[in-house]
């Protein structure tokens, strides 16, 4: 019997599942409409679909990605988050409230933090206490955690976060409490900040602690009736689950810590672009994917993802910047993103002040864009259309009929207040402004990092990223880009290349020069033994782990920590390479460096990680040629360009695209999945994989 893996990736407005026979290599590729309200339902319709033309027991693997988390926290309709309650150190409730002196608008009076997420009434202080260095400064005491036990008895709370002050240094008492918890509310989940987030920082950890215990009983509830619906379609395959960090964890295991799915869904895009890059000897890739509701960039270098340690959940954006302060610290590693409010479904709207905008409301899934028969708000889709840039008739392959008429007079209810504006130019002037919006997010993870656009390959995808990607690739003078051979599905596909991951963290706090290496190797040694046992719960080979190890420094006094590499064994040597190797990256991320300054090592880092097979690139076979088939050209179509006015460009099917067939601009390329735009002054070549690169034409 052959054994298919499958991955879901369940976007804002299409699910979209890519099946990978692992002997032929063979890929089944299928979009459904996204269940907002229901996620878990986008996913059962994508498998009853892949399971009319195959036989469940075939399914080896199932690999899931969701923004379910974050929805919850944003406040999406059906994701109530359930009652939680804190247990604190005495005199420490209000931690939550204190936050940070940071304010998300500086210059705004009335600015209001984000509400916490447990009610003061439900926050309850217990009379214990340790020092930084995890000595016990006062016991815990029985009576004031009875009296607490009695709070919670009353409270109707669904789960509890238990955080006292320096649990990082010493979890005793954290331990005591969760066994009188559960001798108590023995079907209570409990979250220890002492598991969740062994770090300093009384904030973060208990807010990250919360945010787990939050997100407890919606995520495991929703990842249950997943396993449970996938049962019934007689599908028995493990179902492994997309983590804020770009690896893969058992659906158990992400049930026990559900904060490390928030940027679940994000993450697999990135897995997929750094995986191709490496197979097409590429080392530095810009990771930009473009969906229905929002477009993402991210930075590859040496062909590995930026992997940053705490987020904001639920926070604001601005100019696809974090804005510090808007949300809910998180502190688990995750793939460093930036993300703006610009998708397919992105709502055109005309100001008080008369002046053309776009998003950040989306369509989403329901109604989706005036196209397709259901609302009637102009979105960035169908000023496409009405640009002649995406097919008028139809989608997926003419599975998705579309309504070119109903875009063009969705995008005409604006022209009253634009009355020096024609469609055309409306249409163009949407597409300009969500264009100028995304090459913002491309110009963070680049130059705001310290890197320079030009020295990296543009990865394009999602449904509309390869529409868009000339546009941005012009703007930022990025020389070449490549859009994958499924970019509409690449996210997916992603969820099949990426490896099972557990992170570790232990707390140091001390200046470099009073640790002995051996000390800090010992903490790596104690957190491989527990990651090898996380793996090895989850069906992993140890001759299929690896470790990687890292070290968070920053300068004596600073706030904030570069994390660098560590390598094995830890000793003299490699201490005196990971302090330079800070150095020099504190020297790229601010402009300079002070290697005479005390060194202050915060915490040791440890990623597990599980190794499992790639799916393999298929080849088209040998080159064709430069020229194209004429079979290959579906249509002529007119269609509008910025400085070129209206243009008839040939539409070409990419699948009947072959190795070496060259394509130049002005041309469309149309599959299944996306549409891709060669803009004028840019060729295109089709690798042997399949792949589209495009460069620019020399003048």
């Amino acid at each position: 019997m052959r054994r298919v893996r499958v991955g879901i990736d369940v976007g804002g407005t299409f699910t979209d599942l890519i099946a990978l026979d692992e002997a032929s290599g063979a890929l089944t590729k299928l979009k459904v409409p996204s269940t907002p309200r229901a996620p878990e339902q986008g996913v059962i319709d994508a498998l009853e679909l892949l399971l009319c033309d195959a036989d469940p027991n075939e399914i080896a693997l199932l690999s899931h990605s969701s923004t379910i988390a974050t929805n919850a926290l944003l406040g999406q309709t059906n994701l109530e988050l359930p009652r939680t309650v804190l247990l604190t150190t005495k005199g420490f409730r209000d931690v939550l409230e204190i936050g940070r002196q940071n304010r998300s608008e500086v210059y705004n009076l009335f600015v209001r933090r984000p509400v916490p997420l447990v009610e003061r009434r439900f926050r309850f202080g217990v009379t214990e206490r340790m020092d930084p260095f995890g000595a016990v400064v006062t016991p815990l005491d029985s009576a004031s955690l009875d009296e607490a036990l009695e709070g919670i008895a009353s409270s109707g709370a669904r789960a509890v976060a238990v955080s006292y002050l320096h649990a990082y240094a010493n979890d005793v008492h954290e331990r005591a409490t969760r066994d009188a918890l559960r001798e108590r509310f023995p079907e209570l989940p409990v979250s220890l900040s002492s598991e969740v987030d062994p770090e300093y920082r009384e904030y973060e950890r208990t807010s990250t602690t919360v945010v787990n215990a939050l997100l407890g009983p919606l995520v495991r509830g929703y990842l249950e009736r997943l396993a449970t619906r996938a049962l019934e379609l007689s599908v028995n395959a493990p179902i492994y689950v997309m983590q804020s960090n770009g690896g893969m964890a058992a659906l158990e295991m992400v049930a026990q810590r559900p904060a490390t799915m928030i940027e679940s869904g994000p993450a697999s895009g990135v897995i997929a672009a750094a995986y191709l890059g490496r197979r097409l000897g590429i080392e530095n890739v810009l990771s930009f994917d473009m969906g229905g509701t929002t477009a993402k960039a991210g930075t590859i270098t040496g062909g590995e993802p930026h992997i940053a340690n705490e987020f904001e959940a639920a926070g604001r954006s601005h100019s696809g910047r974090a804005v510090k302060g808007s949300g809910y610290p998180v502190r688990f590693p995750f793939v460093d993103l930036a993300e703006v409010s610009a998708g397919g479904g992105t709502i055109a709207s005309v100001d008080a002040g008369g002046a053309l905008g776009v998003g950040p409301l989306s369509a989403g899934a329901d109604p989706g864009p005036a196209a397709y028969g259901r609302g009637m708000q102009p979105t960035v889709t169908d000023a496409n259309i009405v640009l002649g840039r995406l097919n008028p008739r139809a989608l997926l392959g003419g599975a998705m009929k579309i309504d070119a008429a109903r875009s063009r007079a969705s995008l005409e209810t604006l022209l009253p207040q634009l009355p020096e504006l024609n469609l055309e130019r409306l249409a163009a002037g949407i597409v300009q402004l969500v264009d100028t919006e995304m090459a913002k997010i491309l110009r963070i993870v680049t130059v705001e990092r310290g890197y320079d656009p030009r020295e990296f390959t543009l990865m394009a995808f999602g449904g509309g990223g390869p529409l868009h990607a000339c546009a941005l690739a012009t703007e930022l003078s990025i020389p070449r880009i490549v859009v994958p051979r499924d970019p509409g599905l690449f996210s997916a596909y992603g969820l099949l290349a990426a490896d099972i991951r557990t992170t570790a963290v232990n707390s140091i706090v001390a200046v470099s020069t009073s640790l002995n290496p051996e000390q800090i190797e010992a903490a790596f040694a104690t957190m491989e033994t527990r990651g090898a046992g996380t793996l090895d719960r989850q069906g992993v080979a140890q001759s299929d782990m690896t470790f990687i190890r890292e070290l968070d420094v920053r300068y004596l006094g600073q706030s904030f920590e570069l994390t660098v590499p560590a390598t094995v064994p830890f000793d003299d040597v490699a201490f005196a390479r990971a302090l330079e190797d800070f150095h020099d990256r504190h020297s790229r991320a601010y402009g300079y460096s002070s290697p005479e300054e005390s060194v202050e090592v915060v915490a040791a880092r440890s990623t597990a990680v599980g190794v499992i097979p790639k799916p393999p690139l298929a080849v088209l076979g040998d080159d064709a040629g430069e020229r194209a088939s004429p079979e290959a050209v579906l249509e002529m179509r007119s269609v509008y360009l910025e400085d070129h006015g209206r243009i008839a460009a040939p539409v070409y099917d990419r699948a009947r695209l072959r190795s070496g067939n060259r394509l130049t601009g002005a041309a469309l390329v149309e599959q299944y999945d996306s549409c891709t735009l060669v803009a004028p002054g840019w060729n295109a070549v089709v690798d042997r994989f399949g792949n589209l690169v495009m460069e620019k034409a020399h003048e």
